[in-house]
């Protein structure tokens, strides 16, 4: 499952989504939050998603389809927020069942490392009155380039 929406998402039913298969072992998930990125009151930051619709969409099921190549993965939920949000929202769920845990875990660490890479999305954070569009963090691009030496 792939879902690119403003609606907030429950945790709980996703995980619940991921242990459909009696072969299901482990599940691993990660949830991203806004966190609080300037000096100023919770209420003065923002962080607003934009996305191209069909094209993120695209990029994301390619990055899934990537990882069940890399492992014996059972199921894979992504759902990514857009529009404004605040401190504390929910950002992004990544799941991943599959029979044995390293593989949940190593898919899951793949999925957001090229999700935070390769989708389309562009971020805007806005701090009181002023905002500024985020650009890509070196790190990101380290975390990205493990994968192409790893041996799975």
């Amino acid at each position: 499952m792939i879902s690119v929406q403003q609606e907030d998402f429950q945790v709980q039913a996703l995980y619940e989504r991921l242990l459909k298969s009696n072969q299901t072992g482990a599940v691993a998930m990660f949830v991203g939050l806004v966190r609080q990125f300037a000096d100023l009151p919770k209420d003065a930051c923002t962080f607003e998603l934009e996305h191209y619709p069909g094209m993120t969409e695209h990029n994301l099921q390619s990055i899934v389809d990537e990882a069940n190549t890399r492992w014996p993965l059972l199921d894979v939920c992504v759902v990514h927020r857009v529009g404004r949000l605040s401190v504390d929202d929910q950002i992004v769920f990544v799941g991943v069942s599959a029979s044995h845990r390293a593989e949940a875990f190593q898919a899951c660490d793949f999925i957001m490392d090229y999700l935070k890479s390769r989708a389309a999305f562009w971020k805007k954070e806005t701090q009181g009155e002023q905002s500024q569009w985020v650009s890509a963090k070196e790190d990101d691009a380290l975390s990205l380039a493990r994968w192409s030496d790893s041996q799975v």
